[in-house]
Parts: structure tokens; sequence; C-alpha cells
């Protein structure tokens, strides 16, 4: 049964025979080249459809020196309870129609975030890299960009090499939201910003402080609680802060998860959100459409952010330098309500 099953699998021959085109002509068509006759493309192209026709990666690999896959290094737990469907859709919106497969790994935090990279490099497991929640100066960055592998970083870092990057401006997220809820009249604001190590901590953090400053009102940023704490522990700490003397009468919320935990603990202590304080969220996912009171809140498009990365990622795979390739993705300056 198995010897069968590998016989009947359709190849490039197979395709020649139903097509009257010689194999090499094939082998061309299937990969693009714009040397051959846009007929002759389309006309392979179908009856590779036609004929279940699945490269073997194998084979292409031995013959190209090319895997034609794109490892993506995910972290699976994130501020955003849609991040992985929005992010990878991206991705995937990208390298469609393309030749290429995408590979998730799990980010594991660690001492094995090193080695996965290493991995990855040593054995030449991809043709690119996509890697999130960049640090500084991130190891990984450093050893991709030393094995000469193309990669590009969701979020950016402070190495003066260059290297491919897409971002979005949470600096100019945070001075957004502190300036609207001095405009609500709120004078001590609070906002839980992730590890210190990442390098989106950093601009969360100058925006909010800076922004406070210039402002004049109150601010803090707890040190016992961050993004990555579990949603109760986040809880419990706006439950007890919110049952103090001095209890913040803003929250600024990074992501929907530190957003729903906010909104649970201030229903569990009687305030009102928009009467007794006000909850500013990012959010990637339409979350809060069901959630009441709603709250006001800006997009982070990560189906947008995976799609910039991709093709980042295929325009370096195929040639191009990193140098210039850089999107900081700019958020709404106005917060409003999910309807």
């Amino acid at each position: 049964m198995p010897a069968r099953a590998i016989a009947s699998r359709p190849t490039l021959r197979t395709i020649a025979d139903e097509t009257g085109f010689a194999v090499a002509t094939v082998s061309r068509a299937l990969a693009n080249d714009p040397k051959i006759a846009e007929k002759t493309r389309e006309a392979v192209a179908n009856a590779a459809r036609r004929l279940n026709y699945v490269p073997d990666r194998a084979a292409q690999r031995l013959r190209t020196g090319r895997t034609k896959v794109i490892s993506v290094l995910l972290n699976l737990e994130h501020e955003f309870i849609g991040f992985t469907d929005e992010f990878l859709g991206g991705i995937l919106g990208a390298v469609s129609g393309t030749e290429y497969a995408i590979s998730v790994i799990p980010d594991i935090d660690g001492p094995k975030r090193m080695e996965i990279v290493r991995k990855i490099i040593h054995h030449r497991l991809s043709d690119g890299v996509i890697l999130t929640q960049t640090e500084p100066f991130d190891d990984r960055v450093r050893a991709l960009a030393e094995a000469r592998l193309p990669f590009v970083t969701h979020g950016r870092t402070e190495f003066t090499l260059p290297h491919a990057w897409v971002d979005f401006d949470n600096e100019a997220f945070a001075r957004n939201a502190v300036r609207r809820l001095v405009e609500q009249g709120r004078t001590r604001l609070l906002m839980i910003q992730p590890d210190a190590r990442f390098t989106f901590a950093q601009h969360l953090r100058y925006g909010f402080q800076t922004a406070a400053r210039d402002a004049g009102v109150g601010f803090e940023s707890p040190e016992t609680v961050t993004l990555s704490s579990p949603s109760g522990q986040i809880e419990a700490f706006i439950r007890d802060r919110q049952l103090s003397a001095d209890a913040p009468d803003g929250h600024i919320c990074v992501g929907e998860v530190v957003a729903l935990a906010t909104l649970a603990a201030l229903a569990d202590t009687g305030k009102q959100p928009g009467r007794d304080v006000s909850v500013l969220a990012k959010k990637a996912s339409p979350i809060f459409k069901h959630v009441r009171p709603q709250i006001e809140t800006v997009t982070e498009d990560l189906r947008a952010t995976g799609l910039q990365l991709g093709h980042m990622l295929l325009r370096q795979i195929n040639g191009a330098a990193p140098d210039n390739l850089h999107l900081l993705m700019t958020p709404d300056t106005k917060f409003s309500i999910s309807a």
C-alpha cells in the first residue's frame, strides 16, 4: 500500500506527459520563470492543480539549496487574544501563491530561546526567519546576521547593523493615550508594562512618562506585575489599587488581556468605567464589541503587520538588502468606542 501511494504521486514527469511539454519547461513554468510564455505557465499550473501536484521539497532542496520553508518563532502567550490568528494570517497572505510553507516554532523564553535559532542556522532548516518580541541587543538577531540567513523582526533593536523590521509606534500610542485621559480630566494614570527586557517596553515607558510629566499628572508603572504576568495576578493588583486611597482614575491597557483583567477588577470594586475611572485599550480583535460597558480603543493591525513581515522576508530571500526594509506602523491618534 505505501509503495503504491508513492508510485501514484504526481511528479514533474506526470505534468509533462499531461501537457506535452518537456520536464525542464514544466519545472521552469512552475517556478514562474518569465522567460516561459504566459500561456505555457498557465497550462502547466492548471495541470498541476488538476493532478494535485505537490512539490518534493527534499528534491528541491538538493537541487537548489533552498528549503522553501519560512520559520516563524512565535510566543504563544501574548497580550492580544487574537494575536496568533491575525499575525499568522498576514504572513500566510504574503506567501500565498509562492512555493513557501510556514513552520511555526514556539518561542520558549529562557536559555532555549537561542538554542532554537542555532538549530535553524546549523541545520539550515529554513530559507528565512521571522522573530517576535525583540530585545534591544537581541542575541538571535546577531546570530542570524552573522550566519547571513535572511530574517525580519517584529519589533526593533538597538543594533547599528542593518536588519529588516516592522514595528508598531508604541511611544506614540502611549502619548496619545495620556493626552486622551487628560482630556477626560484624569489625574492619576496607570499602565502595566511589558517585561523591561523587551524593546517595545522602552518605547511605551518613555511615551507614557514623558507625556504624563508634560501634562502635570500623576503616573505609575508597577514593577510587581507585567504584561507577562498571569491575568489573575494582574486583576488582583488592579483590584488592590482601586481599593486604595490613591487609586488611579485612568488606565492605559497595552493589550486585550490586561484590559479584560482591569474591567473585571473594576466590576469587583464597584467602579464604573467612564464614570469613576477611564479605561483605554489597544486591541487587535473585535473582542470589545461584546464587552459592557464599552471602552475606548485603538487598533494594532496584526494582520497587516504579518503581511509586511512576510513580504520583507521574501524580498531578502530573493536578494534584496535589508538596509531599507523598515516599517513603523502609526497608531490612530483618536481612541473610539468599539462598535
